[in-house]
């Protein structure tokens, strides 16, 4: 064998024994790819980790600064309506609202109520009272995109009743369990237990077959947050007794109490006074509703004192007459002063009407849309039952009479000393206005006079009524326009509907623990199985 015939054949040995021993060794794994791997899983992780806490605190800010709502029930319930934000944005004041009662009462009493209705009328009906607590929280939020804020706390004052102790200088009423204290520097407003009970309640339209619910209580929430942050409150003296007695029959009672409590609700400071007695100068309103008895000479001085206020003016009275009590001599010359007529008779019509509790009465409108402005929702009906007819006399040419509201020409009046009507059909005065001006330099002074011609147009059903009828918005607008209270508004109640899920307490806590730990342990637990799956590959 030659020699390069060798040393080609020791060069292949060398070479098969290379490949034998390279195939019998163990293969290395990719340790390389799996430290790169792994580390961006990592890197992964830590990226999105910190991406959701960034986004979280992003949205934390950004609804804190331009709150935004989120309500899925298909009636709203859980919204504020714009009214209560945009009052809100321009709250200046800090407001602190007590709830003088655990949280968790409010689904109690819900329970309560929905367990009362179908032991009584064998229904099922929701009161969701929890829609109360929610709106507080939602009211909180929103004022923090203003100067001010709206802070809430609820109390257990059964157990700690010197909580409350504080307010009670600035508020003479009693403070009970169930209530909503809102307190703004020394002025104090307190929603009473009955009122926060009555934010629930089956609408006017119900039939024990049909139950509507509806909640009212945003328009009182709302307007006592604009009542105590009120730096210039009107100060109202309503008209209740003369010479220590009643000045009003039953009926008359009624209407002025409902009066009183819609001024209190929308940031009238009410105060009930003895026209004979009591002294008006610290008053800027006077309110003489449904009066029974007519005034002596000096109770007329005394009123017409108030109103020319030491030719400084700038002070107001609302006068609602009473349909019973016609012969009224001296208040009726008190009127005529300001050039108006109340007539002995009311306005019927059988064309333009609406049903309410299976009668017909007549509905009016807007005569002046200046005084009355831009009505939010102007298909609802102005109604005025028995309203007295007010005609404009001409004994005093200094005063300028408004024509606020007006019967449709379709209308005719029925006499009511005889109950005869008249045959002759059209626009009648229901709603004036009449003024007295002084001016100084460049700048005028005046006192008004609203007369209001039916009493029943402050019902306390009709005006509760604001998704039914216009009058609390229109009695509303007229009398702050006269008073000059500029904030204030009517927010429509909201009708419930009644097929949602309620939850309660226990089904909330699970929803609760659901969301918060158990769905984000699934999903770590999957990103860890993952992380580990791509680890061993």
């Amino acid at each position: 064998m030659s020699k390069n015939k060798k040393e080609e054949i020791e060069k292949v040995e060398s070479a098969a024994a290379d490949e034998s021993s390279k195939a019998g060794a163990p293969k290395k794994r990719g340790t390389g790819k799996k430290i790169k791997y792994g580390s961006m899983s990592l890197g992964i992780v830590v990226v999105v980790i910190a991406i959701v806490v960034l986004l979280n605190l992003m949205c934390g800010l950004v609804v804190k600064r331009y709150p935004v709502k989120l309500d899925l029930t298909s009636d709203n319930r859980y919204d504020l309506s714009e009214e209560s934000i945009d009052a809100l944005k321009d709250l200046e004041k800090d407001v602190d609202i007590v709830v003088t009662c655990p949280e968790s009462d409010f689904e109690g009493i819900s329970n309560q109520y929905r367990s009362m209705y179908y032991q009584y009328y064998g229904v099922n009906v929701e009161f969701p009272y929890t829609i109360i607590p929610e709106l507080l929280d939602k009211y909180s939020m929103y004022a923090e995109s203003g100067k001010g804020s709206v802070k809430v706390r609820y109390v257990d004052i059964n157990k700690d009743p010197d909580v409350i102790a504080k307010y009670k200088a600035n508020y003479s009423g009693e403070i009970t369990a169930q209530s909503i204290l809102l307190s703004c520097g020394d002025r104090v407003k307190v929603i009473a237990q009955d009122e926060v009970l009555g934010m629930v309640s089956p609408s006017k339209a119900s039939t024990q077959n049909n139950i509507q619910m509806v909640f009212s209580g945003e328009s009182t929430i709302t307007s006592a947050i604009m009542s105590v942050a009120d730096s210039k409150p009107i100060k109202a003296a309503v008209v209740s007794k003369m010479n220590g007695n009643y000045i009003v029959d039953q009926i008359g009672a009624n209407i002025a109490s409902s009066t009183e409590q819609f001024l209190n609700r929308n940031g009238y400071d009410c105060t009930e006074i003895d026209i004979a007695a009591d002294e008006l100068g610290d008053y800027d309103m006077l309110v003489l509703c449904c009066p029974a008895y007519d005034f002596s000479d000096d109770i007329i001085e005394k009123m017409t004192d108030f109103l020319y206020n030491n030719g400084e003016y700038e002070k107001d009275m609302i006068y609602i007459p009473s349909l019973d009590a016609l012969n009224l001599p001296n208040i009726s010359e008190f009127l005529a002063d300001w050039k108006v007529q109340i007539d002995e008779s009311y306005i019927k019509d059988d064309k333009n009407s609406v049903a309410i509790s299976g009668q017909l009465y007549p509905t009016v409108a807007v005569n002046d849309t200046e005084e009355v402005g831009t009505l939010p929702n102007e298909t609802l009906p102005i109604v005025a039952p028995f309203g007295r007819t007010i005609t404009v006399v001409g004994k005093n040419n200094e005063t300028v009479i408004k024509e606020l509201l007006k019967s449709n020409d379709t209308s005719y009046t029925a006499s009511l000393v005889d109950d005869s009507d008249s045959s002759e059909r059209a626009a009648y005065n229901i709603v004036v206005k009449a003024r007295k001006e002084t001016s100084s330099g460049l700048s005028v002074y005046g006192s008004d006079l609203l007369v209001i011609g039916s009493p029943y147009m402050l019902d306390s059903t009709i005006l509760s009524n604001t998704n039914t009828y216009n009058n609390a918005t229109v009695l509303l607008t007229v009398i702050n326009g006269m008073s000059g209270k500029e904030n204030g508004a009517i927010i429509p109640e909201k009708s419930l509907q009644q097929n949602y899920i309620s939850p309660d307490a226990t089904a909330l806590r699970v929803i609760e623990i659901t969301v918060i730990l158990v769905i984000p342990f699934i999903i770590a637990c999957i990103g860890l199985v993952v992380l580990l799956r791509r680890k061993n590959r």
